[in-house]
């Protein structure tokens, strides 16, 4: 490792520490963060309260003006289910009550209920013509037969309906739709006859959910749970996950809203637009049995629903780039790939290579480590080149030392001597830098791909119980400031392969003093950075490390220095030819303007004393 590979090590090093500080979530002293309800929907007396007998149904049916004939009946639930999702109905509001993940399951091995009754609530509610304020949950609807439907493609799966009847041929139709295969509910809202019943340009879709822990890492799970929306005009957009409590009004159109978790999410569609909405998220460090609160109030068009066109989705699934880029809108971009060339990289680079080996791979830590030998292949060319310019910088090293012990300490002249000597040579001094930095979108690529990837999501490798979180060899008794309360095996094997990778190319390289001591401490930093990052991760640069490092050994044993040398005293002599013939070149332009300031400070200096 040289200088300019130490510097471009460096601004690696710098990089990931400045995305981890910005891009990651960070916890504020605990406060009272429980949310209340925004939207400025006025309680009816005795109509919110829930009661079984006669008497507070009669009441709160005379408190409902035109809607009483729906305050009276019994809840029931119903179901729609396929192979991906299990989700109940329940008839009092029309409203979904819960929704089952099939194939998945917490980090404790319970089911994976992504929406229940006790956590999570939706409702919707309207002005009526008399100026009432109604809720759909102070009505009773009543559930159609489950039916077969089939839809386009052939595809096939069941629908249920829920009218609540309000006489004179006017109700309240609510149509739930599931196919097969999916993890997409279809929904439309119908105000049939109602024109003069309702009034206000706004419905508002009231959805409320205290996230619980999925995750074994509540940090993590914390840091990775946000509101997202896409807005009509400009696209996708999220609430700051960086605040103990956040809020913000959506006053433009939007065509979703989302409450994204680490691997999984919970959204609705709007078929047309939604026409605003105001979102509030909210963390509450000292209670650890809700990740998050998040609180919705999303206003839809009056006339949509009243024209029948009152047409959503909701997605209940997972995090799942083969699943959330056909849905379109943005949506894909609840999985958190990195920014602007990080997500490029991962989209058209990794994920496909991902996928292949996926469907012929059962074990995702030979995944991982086929998974590297991909991108080293890739990467190939620059590791050789990089390889080649510190051979070059080796050969050079009794020139450059010869240069320092004549110029005794005046660093100036000394560069300019060096890069004279480059320039003989036709040597470009920052030829070993330029392949570090070229590496760095993948290098930020992998730091998003691994803690996001659902895929390794409980899968176990080796010592590791789940490649998607950090793996524990030992746990501490105590927390050690930006390293945590446990031992990571597979970073410890990433620093000690990171130092071993250093080792073997200072063998070969100019570096001296200050700069060869950095290169030590750079693995150090990278230990504290991902001791708490998932495993997957920390064991991807664990092998990239040690192909790297092979690699190198084997290009050591084609690369000639001899011939170098040669090569290097070939150049010399075609640039001196060169010269006879052509003006000065830029470098040498360069250098002219640098012996000249440097004599005019030295001229300062002598007028000074």
């Amino acid at each position: 490792m040289d200088r300019n590979q130490a510097i471009g090590f460096g601004l690696i090093a710098l990089l990931l520490l400045a995305y981890s500080f910005f891009f990651t979530a960070k916890e504020e002293p605990a406060r009272q963060a429980a949310i209340q309800e925004t939207a400025k929907v006025e309680q009816l007396p005795q109509a919110a309260v829930v009661e079984d007998d006669s008497l507070a149904q009669a009441r709160r049916a005379t408190a409902l003006g035109a809607f009483s004939a729906a305050a009276t009946g019994e809840a029931t639930t119903t179901t729609l289910e396929n192979a991906n999702l299990r989700v109940t109905f329940n008839s009092q509001g029309g409203q979904v009550e819960e929704v089952l993940l099939k194939n998945y399951e917490t980090y404790q091995g319970e089911p994976l209920v992504l929406f229940d009754s006790e956590s999570s609530s939706t409702d919707i509610s309207f002005t009526s013509g008399d100026g009432k304020q109604i809720k759909l949950s102070y009505l009773y609807f009543t559930a159609s037969e489950v039916k077969e439907v089939q839809g386009e493609g052939g595809t096939s799966g069941k629908t249920v309906s829920f009218r609540a009847q309000l006489g004179d041929g006017q109700y309240i139709e609510q149509v739930y739709t599931l196919f097969d295969k999916n993890f997409l509910l279809g929904y439309k809202l119908d105000f049939e006859g109602l024109e003069q019943q309702v009034s206000g340009q706004n419905i508002t879709f009231t959805w409320t959910d205290q996230l619980k822990q999925l995750e074994r890492d509540l940090k993590q799970n914390r840091d990775k749970s946000t509101i997202n929306f896409a807005t009509v005009e400009d696209g996708y957009d999220n609430l700051s996950i960086a605040e103990e409590t956040v809020a913000e009004t959506v006053e433009q159109p939007l065509k979703w809203v989302a409450y994204k978790q680490n691997f999984f999410t919970a959204g609705i569609i709007a078929g047309s637009q939604f026409a605003g909405a105001r979102m509030e998220a909210a963390t509450d460090p000292a209670d650890s049995a809700v990740v998050k609160t998040m609180a919705s109030q999303i206003l839809i068009p009056t006339k949509e629903v009243l024209d029948g066109a009152g047409e959503f989705t909701f997605y209940f699934g997972p995090n799942d780039y083969k699943i959330l880029k056909h849905i379109g809108h943005d949506f894909d971009k609840n999985l958190d790939l990195g920014w602007g060339i990080f997500s490029y990289v991962n989209k058209w680079l990794i994920i496909p290579a991902f996928d292949f080996l996926e469907n012929y791979i059962g074990n995702y830590g030979i995944i991982i480590i086929l998974l590297v030998l991909y991108i080293k292949t890739i990467l190939f060319p620059l590791t050789y080149k990089s390889y080649v310019s510190m051979a070059k910088m080796k050969v050079l090293k009794p020139e450059i030392d010869a240069i320092k012990e004549r110029n005794d300490g005046d660093m100036q002249k000394t560069q300019m001597e060096t890069m004279k000597l480059y320039q003989e040579m036709g040597v470009n001094p920052i030829s070993g830098c330029i392949p570090m930095l070229l590496q760095i979108p993948i290098l930020f690529a992998m730091f998003n791909f691994f803690p996001n990837s659902i895929e390794l999501r409980q899968e176990p490798f080796l010592w590791a119980a789940d490649l998607s979180t950090y793996d524990v060899f030992m746990k501490l008794p105590f927390t050690i400031p930006f390293y945590g309360d446990h031992v990571s095996m597979f970073t410890l094997l990433m620093t000690a392969s990171t130092i071993l990778y250093t080792w073997s190319n200072n063998q070969v390289n100019t570096m001296q003093g200050p700069m060869k001591f950095y290169s030590y401490l750079m693995p150090f930093i990278f230990m504290f950075v991902l001791n708490s990052y998932p495993a997957g991760l920390s064991f991807y640069y664990f092998m990239s490390n040690i192909v790297t490092f092979g690699q190198q050994a084997a290009i050591r044993k084609f690369v000639d220095e001899g011939k170098i040398r040669a090569k290097l005293e070939d150049n010399k002599h075609k640039i001196k030819e060169k010269k006879k013939t052509g003006g000065p070149s830029f470098t040498e332009r360069m250098q002219e303007a640098m012996r000249q300031a440097s004599e005019k400070e030295q001229q300062k200096r002598k007028a000074k004393k």
